[in-house]
């Protein structure tokens, strides 16, 4: 269904089946054009909340830790559920001194510098996986490829056992989003719950027995002069496996999904008209999973002119900032070559994803990978979407791959 201005009241950002029935990119243009800081009304039990969509706005949000806090909720259904349990323990929902201190711990297991071994495995994985798949006459890029990059390099970094980790994958998949829609709120909470209780365990393991993974730099490191307990330790374990695994994930599938529908772009990565630094930028625009995050509001401020009480719920849009008209030049188009390229795919300001250098690996050496082993790519099914208030992307895409 298209969206004109007139009725973007009717649009429910709250219910997953919006993103799938619902002319999206039109609605957000709506937006932008006519209400760029829109009041999404209250619907039942669930409280309304303000909807930002130009690209300015949400950074000057995302920038903005004075008047607004994540430590109420960074995503919809905790901010409309009234707060975060791990508000002051996960980075991703800490703010002030705590957030600077925790994220410099944090820092120093994901520079680039301490992910050079991480990216080289990276880069040998994609190419194992690509190959294989073009092996097979079709093949699941979704399942088959897509799944397996990221939920491998982040399970490293942690130190998940091999043998843990397609039980891990379940979890994360099903935390977040649904392969199908029917899943409840509650079969979501209890494979988050399930994810916690493991990572309870893995920390109790490495406190007793440390390692070279990020889970002994946390349980050894001082936070303002204090270890870090083990409610810390869980809590960013599980936002770095849900951050590292289903937002990469995603985005893989989808630029192969790109390319089926935009096959002079894939002309121009294999005829080396593109580098692969520039296409990757604007894959992470194109393909951006995290559709929103949001804030909730300290003090009375504006956003645009428009006044927010303290309190109230603000939501940041990257799925309509990243085809902002005024930011990017024919932004309905894909095109590899874009640049400059300021899109909003890892976030902006203090909490900027710390995850940006090796998501941005992983979508690299995807595309590098199917350029240097692929002549060409079909589409042989239907693609299927997740269904999710707040990622967006493939959970199924049947391709055929044909060997360069």
């Amino acid at each position: 269904m298209s969206t004109a201005p007139d009725d973007v009241e009717t649009v429910d950002l709250v219910d997953p089946d919006t993103y799938l029935n619902r002319d999206m990119a039109a609605y957000w243009r709506a937006l932008r054009a006519e209400r760029p800081v829109h009041w999404h009304p209250p619907r039942g039990d669930v409280p309304g909340f303000w909807v930002v969509s130009r690209h300015a706005d949400v950074l000057a949000v995302y920038r903005d830790d004075r008047n607004f806090t994540s430590e109420r909720g960074n995503v919809l259904v905790t901010l409309l559920a009234g707060g975060d349990a791990a508000a002051g323990s996960m980075l991703a929902v800490t703010d002030g001194e705590r957030h600077k201190d925790l994220r410099n711990v944090m820092l120093r297991a994901f520079s680039p510098r301490a992910l050079a071994r991480v990216a080289e495995g990276v880069r040998e994985r994609a190419r194992r996986l690509v190959a294989a798949a073009v092996e097979r006459e079709e093949v699941d890029f979704a399942t088959a490829v897509a799944a397996h990059v990221p939920m491998a390099t982040i399970s490293d970094l942690l130190g998940v056992p091999q043998e843990d980790r397609p039980h891990l994958f379940e979890l994360s998949r099903s935390a977040l989003s649904a392969d199908e829609a029917g899943r409840s709120a509650e079969d979501q909470w209890s494979s988050r719950n399930e994810i916690l209780a493991y990572f309870g365990d893995l920390v109790a393991r490495r406190r007793a027995a440390p390692g070279d993974d990020v889970i002994s730099s946390l349980v050894t490191a001082d936070v303002g002069g204090a270890p870090l307990d083990d409610h810390d330790v869980v809590f960013n374990c599980y936002s770095l496996l849900l951050g590292g695994d289903e937002t990469s994930r995603l985005t893989t599938s989808d630029l192969v999904h790109a390319f089926t529908r935009h096959p002079d772009q894939w002309a121009r990565l294999r005829g080396g008209e593109v580098g692969l630094d520039t296409a990757t930028e604007e894959v992470l625009r194109w393909a951006t999973p995290a559709m929103h995050f949001g804030r909730a509001a300290v003090t009375a401020t504006r956003v645009a002119g428009q006044d927010i009480a303290p309190g109230e719920v603000v939501t940041l849009w990257n799925a309509s900032a990243n085809r902002d008209e005024r930011v990017f030049p024919d932004p309905d188009t894909f095109d590899l070559g874009r640049t400059p390229n300021k899109h909003v795919a890892f976030g902006y300001g203090p909490h900027f994803c710390l995850g940006a250098f090796l998501g941005r690996v992983e979508v690299r050496e995807v595309l590098d990978a199917l350029r240097e082993q692929v002549r060409g790519i079909e589409l042989v099914g239907e693609p299927r979407r997740i269904h999710s208030n707040l990622m967006t992307g493939l959970c199924s895409l049947p391709v055929r791959l044909l060997p360069a």
